[in-house]
């Protein structure tokens, strides 16, 4: 069991103006899902910059060897995040024995991200 960490940072403007600029790019790097639960926000960018961040972070703190942002994904709104790993991802995560938690924050023009790589919990049969 190996833990990890990773963060990223993120300005929610540079995001806004990548999706305005190339249509489709969304598509690349949110699910559906994801994109959905951002969809009714005042500022959607705002919650899908958080969620990148979160793509980057899970990906230095599992130290994959690429960005896979649509094997990364972010759920919850509303309540806590969570991740839930797909792919090489998920094999990573589990090769190394590890879960993932997040800590998703943004204020007006920045968004940032947080995860641990935790060693699975495994219940001792007491």
């Amino acid at each position: 069991m190996r833990e990890g960490v990773g963060i990223d940072l993120l300005e929610i403007g540079r995001l806004e103006r990548a999706l305005a600029r190339r249509p489709g790019l969304g598509d690349r790097l949110f699910t559906t899902a994801e994109q959905e639960a951002c969809a009714g926000a005042s500022r959607p960018a705002r919650h899908l910059a958080a969620r990148f961040c979160a793509k980057e972070a899970v990906t230095k703190a599992l130290r994959l060897d690429a960005f896979r942002p649509l094997e990364i994904e972010v759920v919850g709104r509303g309540g806590p995040p969570a991740v839930v790993l797909h792919g090489a991802a998920a094999a990573r995560a589990a090769e190394r024995g590890v879960e993932v938690t997040l800590s998703l924050t943004h204020e007006r023009e920045i968004a940032s991200a947080v995860a641990w790589a935790v060693p699975v919990a495994h219940g001792t049969g007491a």
